[in-house]
């Protein structure tokens, strides 16, 4: 697991899909013939939650849907006319209920079990943070050379994919940002501020972008993830600290956290997506899974109007140019099964035990069409014990790290991944969050070579320059004779790696 929100839990299941609606208590349908004074004071009591609303794409449809709205006790936040989904508060239980009916919309569903505002609790992350001591130790071990950085000696996963090669050929272009929908970049950090592009960045918490300056930073130093992810895709080679896999390329930040819980909505991640489309960013990462439902399951009317809302915008996103790049997962699941069991959803209030179909239950966006999903690697180039995987699911694999069981040779031996961290500091953290900045990286620099290329083209190259990597013989990481997950299909492609492991010098050359 890489910390706290992003790609962050490695539990998951859910068996029965409960709609939120009942989840939460409300009165079934045929409380809407209440007398208006019950429903009233229903109203009054119903906690208020958010909402996304998928209309058809049309400005009088969208306009007459909005005094629909009104009526039924909801307030737009943010209207994405171009497509076709607002973003709504409202304390009325019925109201996507009643919505749903209103002529031109095409699905309604709340975003959210926990009302608004909700105070929430984060996990405790798992870094570890490099000492001074050991930063000595590591800089004076790495016989630096004019290319390498004081402490690259410790980033084994440049060296696996030819990154600290594909710098000295080619290290990027400044004409190509990746945006990292995360929890906040800190551009004062000294590897970052120089890759730093703020006019392509914003705060979408909410669903409505804030481009006041420093929006999109962390809240506090414990929302490190984001920095964490810009450092492995872009950190520059000053000859401070680490590098990036594409230390030439510009790096934004699309905010995405809920300041109370620490999760990402959909209304923010909706935003993020236009936001980063509509400010001509090439490269999109996402680390992360749409909260509250690790799986959102198209059966509940809730949870596929949220499906709809993220997949029109990411869509909408990539037409304009922008490709989007995911992490898989730090669950050790296997998308291509038959069933899954998801214990962790929803993860803002109480989280209910199900069993789901991969194939009709979505881990979004890693799951959305023309995305590509990325698995994690270790130092021996074999899959991550905890990275979620699948056969037609996985298109690349990555490093994201792995101590337990692919411990490299070198200064401070940790099989995890260094990068920039808030303030200032440098700390190592493993996941599939780790990985996909890592295949973002490499997806800039074949946009830097390829300029013209479109996102299906780009993804086209981003596997055709991975190397190929065959399912391992066996699988038993701890030795207890089981095998702990089966890789699907051959040498070219499975459900391990997909098309291979990325390779920045393949990528470059």
């Amino acid at each position: 697991m890489s910390h706290l929100r992003s790609r962050r839990r490695l539990a998951l299941a859910v068996p029965v899909v409960l709609s939120l609606t009942a989840s939460l208590g409300f009165l079934p349908a045929a409380a809407s013939a209440a007398p208006q004074a019950e429903q009233a004071t229903r109203t009054a009591d119903a906690p208020r939650l958010a909402y996304v609303v998928n209309t058809k794409v049309d400005r009088h449809t969208i306009a007459s849907v909005k005094k629909a709205i009104g009526k039924a006790g909801g307030s737009v936040v943010a209207t994405y006319e171009r497509i076709g989904v607002l973003v709504v508060h409202s304390s009325n239980p019925d109201f996507a209920k009643t919505v749903r009916t209103v002529r031109g919309v095409h699905s309604a569903g709340a975003t959210r079990t926990a009302p608004l505002a909700a105070a929430g609790t984060k996990e405790e992350g798992a870094a570890r943070y490099l000492t001074a001591a050991e930063a000595e130790r590591v800089e004076a071990a790495s016989a630096r050379t004019p290319e390498s950085e004081p402490l690259e000696a410790d980033q084994w996963d440049l060296r696996a994919i030819g990154a600290d090669q594909a710098a000295k050929i080619a290290p990027g272009s400044r004409k190509v940002t990746v945006a990292v929908i995360d929890t906040g970049v800190d551009d004062t950090h000294p590897d970052i501020a120089p890759n730093f592009s703020a006019s392509q960045s914003a705060n979408c918490a909410g669903g409505k972008a804030d481009t006041s300056e420093g929006a999109w930073r962390p809240y506090t130093p414990e929302d490190y993830h984001g920095t964490h992810v810009a450092g492995s895709i872009a950190a520059a080679r000053n000859g401070v600290g680490v590098a990036g896999v594409a230390p030439g390329v510009k790096v934004s930040s699309i905010n995405v956290t809920d300041r109370a819980s620490g999760l990402f909505y959909p209304e923010s991640v909706v935003c993020a997506f236009v936001f980063a489309a509509d400010h001509g960013v090439e490269i999109t990462n996402n680390s992360y899974y749409v909260d509250p439902w690790l799986y959102n399951c198209m059966d509940d009317p809730d949870q596929r109007a949220v499906v709809t809302a993220v997949n029109r915008a990411q869509l909408y996103a990539q037409k304009k140019g922008t490709l989007h790049v995911a992490a898989a997962g730090n669950s050790n699941h296997d998308l291509d099964a038959d069933a899954i069991v998801d214990d962790s959803s929803p993860n803002d209030t109480t989280p209910v035990e199900r069993t789901i179909d991969p194939h009709e239950c979505f881990d979004i966006p890693t799951q959305l069409p023309g995305v590509v999903t990325v698995s994690a690697t270790g130092v021996q180039n074999v899959k991550s014990y905890y990275s979620t995987y699948g056969k037609g699911v996985v298109d690349v694999a990555a490093p994201g790290g792995d101590r337990r069981y692919q411990i490299p040779d070198t200064p401070s031996k940790d099989g995890r991944i260094l990068s920039t961290m808030p303030n200032g500091a440098w700390a190592f953290l493993q996941g599939t969050s780790m990985a996909s900045p890592h295949a973002s990286g490499v997806a800039a620099l074949l946009k830097s070579k390829h300029p013209w290329a479109s996102p299906a083209q780009l993804q086209a190259l981003l596997k055709a320059q991975a190397d190929e990597t065959a399912c391992p013989a066996s699988y038993d990481q701890d030795g207890d004779g089981t095998q702990d997950a089966v890789c699907e299909g051959g040498e070219r492609v499975n459900g391990f790696y997909g098309h291979g492991i990325v390779n920045a010098l393949r990528a470059v050359r």
